[in-house]
């Protein structure tokens, strides 16, 4: 299949102008298409229309790429974990550890959303690399955290406490990470409504109101 360059404004003599940014969409874009292993500088300048070393002036090579698309993933939903956890020490604006977690969810919906092909790219790491086996590293930092909080809000009666909170926490994730395989922006379904049904879905179940 021929796949059509990535255009992007022209800078001096035609060619395409790239800040480290620009460049970093396109690259996560070929790693998605092609796998991080079976993409090389090459193919990476190809689709870029650049010469190798204008990549180079950017970045030390592919692995630099790798590390800035996953951390971006990374960091987006550690800050919905870093903001819950300061909220939760603020008297005025604290909440119970299961509003807290349902909040998690929901945010962490919206940030698979904003950063697709990012979140996507960290999904499929295989910890081949050393950047890949510290963003690996990181997720279950990440996964760690969540069951705390898990825990907590067992503790305080919010959620079942029958189930062991690690294994709850992989489960909702595990939920909300699926969305990488068919989830597509689509004006007909809205971030948020996504996020309130699978948040709903998650914690109220799927069964109806008894009937008399």
């Amino acid at each position: 299949m021929t796949r059509t360059p990535v255009q992007n404004p022209a800078g001096r003599h035609g060619r395409p102008a790239y800040d480290r940014d620009s460049l970093l969409e396109v690259a996560v874009v070929v790693f998605n298409e092609r796998g991080y292993d079976g993409t090389g500088m090459e193919e990476l300048a190809r689709r870029l229309g650049l010469s190798k070393s204008s990549i180079y002036h950017h970045v030390s090579g592919k692995e630099e790429l790798l590390e800035l698309a996953v951390n971006r993933a990374l960091d987006a939903l550690f800050a919905v974990l870093d903001e819950e956890e300061r909220q939760a020490r603020d008297p005025a604006v604290g909440s119970p550890a299961t509003a807290r977690m349902k909040r998690v969810i929901h945010r962490s919906v919206e940030v698979l959303a904003a950063e697709l092909p990012y979140v996507t790219l960290l999904l499929r790491l295989h910890g081949n690399s050393e950047v890949e086996q510290r963003a690996l590293a990181r997720r279950r930092e990440f996964d760690h955290r969540v069951a705390e909080l898990m825990t907590r809000a067992a503790a305080e009666g919010g959620i079942r406490a029958d189930i062991d909170p690690h294994l709850a926490s992989r489960l909702l994730f595990g939920t909300v990470n699926s969305l990488v395989e068919w989830y597509r922006p689509d004006r007909d379904l809205t971030v948020e409504t996504l996020a309130d049904a699978l948040t709903t879905i998650l914690f109220d179940g799927l069964h109806g109101p008894a009937r008399g």
